[in-house]
């Protein structure tokens, strides 16, 4: 299993390492500027300069703002573990902020592979849990395992807590969880697959304990709580109570306009707005394929966390998310969902889907580093 992972860290460096260098020398422009180019500030491009200000400078208590009085983007839409962990390595071992993002996010992609397998195999068995693996590690935005970003480590964090909600390990689950919470948006999906879980059961007559059914509620509870911090924090400290909702909107400017937030509206915002009805019923025909898929009799050894985590991070999504390039990123976490036994059973199927793979790397690699933002 980590040979893959390690195979696959060696085709994206290469990847990477030769468009770097074609790119240096023929004097192409890059998406993100970096006034030091090399290959690990081109492996920290985006918005990784804004964990960067975070390890060394911290966040700031007062919001930036454009002439007409609009927050801009800033540090507060990142959360501090990803760059935390990144500034103790640093102080430890002397290397430059993106040298040390690279190796942290690198090692945690190996970790989060391993995460994956071990979360996958016991449900779908060892075959199907490879195949997933190298549809993971082999992905078209594959190079996320590496570059300095806070996705490897929200990704190992995310599967972890799945494996320990399938061993009913729920209590264990809640530092896991809070610590991904303080990672990466997106755990609220954690919670809410416990809430359903609960519910299920309970109307399914399972006589389960009451300390377990305590257990559940806690962990529940415990981790929505976390996941919902990081936007009082950001009041608290700049004074603006509304800071974190501003911040992130400010990204949505450039595809939208300056719009209200309204919970289960932005994809259709998006779509409404550049493809008219036909987006709407775009946007519509794809959850619907979403829930289809999700309630197919073959993900069965999935059931019933994996499937109900994957439905919750879908609507969380959908409820909050403005989709663009940054989307087949953000749908990285539902990697379990390549455990599907249909994807193993199918050697033509999973050969297609892993030729494409690696083919779109490359094409992702030039979208994304040298026309717009993952």
């Amino acid at each position: 299993m980590l040979l893959i992972w390690a195979a696959s860290r060696v085709l994206t460096t290469t990847l990477l390492g030769t468009l770097f260098t074609v790119a240096t020398r023929a004097d192409w422009t890059f998406a993100s500027y970096r006034s030091n180019p090399n290959f690990f500030t081109f492996s920290g491009s985006w918005d990784s300069s804004f964990y960067r200000q975070i390890a060394l400078t911290g966040y700031p208590t007062n919001l930036s703002m454009d002439a007409a009085g609009n927050v801009e983007p800033n540090a507060w839409a990142f959360l501090p573990v990803f760059p935390g962990v990144v500034r103790g390595v640093s102080f430890v071992t002397g290397l430059d902020f993106y040298v040390a993002g690279v190796l942290v996010a690198t090692l945690f992609g190996a970790l989060a592979t391993l995460a994956l397998y071990r979360l996958l195999a016991p449900k779908v068995g060892a075959r199907s849990a490879l195949w997933a693996v190298a549809l993971f590690c082999f992905g078209p935005l594959s190079f996320i395992l590496q570059v300095a970003y806070a996705e490897s480590l929200f990704l190992f964090l995310v599967f972890v807590s799945l494996a320990l909600m399938m061993e009913r390990r729920y209590l264990v689950m809640i530092p896991v969880a809070v610590l991904a919470a303080f990672t990466r948006p997106g755990v609220l999906a954690l919670s809410l697959a416990l809430a359903i879980l609960l519910l299920v059961r309970w109307r399914e007559g399972d006589r389960f304990a009451w300390r377990e059914r305590f257990a559940i509620v806690a962990a529940g509870l415990t981790i929505a709580a976390a996941g919902l911090a990081w936007p009082l924090v950001a009041g608290f400290v700049t004074g603006v109570h509304d800071a974190y909702l501003l911040t992130e909107l400010s990204w949505w400017t450039g595809f939208v306009g300056r719009v209200e937030f309204v919970p289960l509206t932005p994809w259709f915002l998006m779509a409404g707005k550049y493809l008219g009805v036909a987006g709407i019923v775009i946007v519509l025909v794809l959850a619907a394929s979403f829930a289809w898929w999700l309630s197919r009799r073959a993900l069965h050894p999935l059931r019933p966390e994996v499937v109900w985590y994957s439905a919750s991070y879908g609507l969380y999504l959908v409820a909050v998310f403005l989709p663009q390039q940054s989307l087949l990123r953000l749908l990285m976490p539902l990697a379990p969902l390549l455990g599907d036994p249909a994807i193993a059973r199918s050697k033509r199927l999973r050969r297609t889907l892993l030729a494409a793979s690696i083919a779109l790397q490359p094409a992702a690699i030039v979208l994304l580093w040298f026309i717009g933002y993952p």
